[in-house]
């Protein structure tokens, strides 16, 4: 089963896209801050990070410049409320491999998350499936 990590600072989203991600077969877990997740990928690591690209303390886009840093290749979905031309290609540029605009539309997330397992494992990854 895929393992996917949900960074956000807000509880609501947090908890919304992780009941989404397990009702979708996909094990998942939740950080409120980019210093908790990175912490907590020495113990276990993701096969695709959701990353909020606005938060207090590290954002986004410093989360993907330390995990280029530490040479960990983890496919990472930038989201954000807001849409910045900028900072979507500063993100794709630091490794994202997509940047997707809340409201998410759950139908185009998994789509993208399941996309970049396939990716991450060669072409062969379903979500819930590895």
């Amino acid at each position: 089963m895929s393992y996917v990590a949900v960074v956000d600072d807000e509880e609501q989203v947090r908890t919304a896209l992780t009941r989404l991600l397990l009702a979708s077969g996909l094990d998942a877990e939740s950080y409120a801050c980019g210093e908790d997740f990175l912490g907590g990928i020495t113990k276990r690591v993701p096969d695709c990070v959701l990353l909020d690209l606005h938060m207090p303390g590290m954002t986004g886009l410093d989360v993907l410049h330390e995990l280029r840093r530490s040479r960990r290749a983890l496919p990472a979905v930038v989201i954000t409320a807001h849409n910045e031309p900028e900072a979507r290609e500063e993100c794709l540029a630091a490794g994202a491999v997509a940047y997707l605009c809340k409201p998410l539309d759950d139908r185009v997330l998994l789509n993208t998350i399941s996309a970049s397992l396939r990716r991450a494992s060669g072409g062969h990854a379903n979500p819930g499936e590895r």
